[in-house]
């Protein structure tokens, strides 16, 4: 959707300047707020891509003037009301506080085994669509319209905005897709830099 999240490729925010001695969780809370949204995950009463969009319809205002783990924080109230586990038991238990970490240690992945025909070719110009969903999407708005060139086909994959919609896996390849910085932000300052984005099926159409 469109919101104050997709601040990808965005002017006017400064550079990212990550200090590495910052640590993970700058207070309790925030590591409390990461491990329930983990272990409550597991109720199987949504997924990560619901998980996303909860906290991409934060107020926009609070949005940008709030922390990150906030946010996680308005999501988890959004999914727990929405989906009502607080007034009925869930069917499936959450992960246990000593859990968590083994958990996230194995990881898990969106890969499907589906055998579907890829709609494109590394190699082949693409143009990205230019939509403005109402709902979930991982098709950043600054490459909306603009084209590239297909990189390489990572495989099928869980489609990202159906499945935060409820309505499916839709299985379909992903890409990395190179783009010239120049056909994104124009000439300036650009030094011949290229930027690969992953972008699914639906969000391409042959340039």
């Amino acid at each position: 959707m469109n919101g104050a999240h997709d601040l990808g490729g965005m002017d006017g925010f400064g550079p990212v300047d990550p200090d590495p001695a910052q640590p993970v969780f700058k207070a309790a809370w925030e590591r409390r707020v990461f491990a329930m949204t983990v272990a409550t995950g597991f109720l199987g009463q949504w997924n990560i891509d619901k998980s996303r969009h909860a906290r991409e319809r934060m107020d926009p205002a609070e949005y940008l003037a709030t922390s990150y783990y906030e946010h996680w924080l308005h999501g988890l109230e959004t999914l727990l009301a929405e989906t009502g586990i607080l007034e009925t038991a869930p069917a499936k238990p959450a992960l246990k506080a000593d859990q968590v970490e083994a958990t996230l240690r194995k990881g898990a992945t969106a890969r499907l085994l589906d055998e579907v025909a890829p709609k494109f070719t590394p190699g082949q110009r693409v143009t990205v669509r230019n939509l403005n969903p109402t709902g979930h999407t991982r098709a950043p708005r600054y490459i909306r319209g603009r084209s590239g060139t297909i990189d390489r086909d990572h495989g099928v994959f869980v489609f990202p905005d159906t499945n935060a919609a409820g309505t499916g896996a839709s299985p379909q390849h992903v890409y990395s897709v190179r783009f010239e910085a120049r056909d994104v932000w124009g000439p300036e300052d650009t030094q011949g830099a290229t930027v690969y984005i992953d972008l699914w099926d639906d969000y391409l159409e042959p340039a």
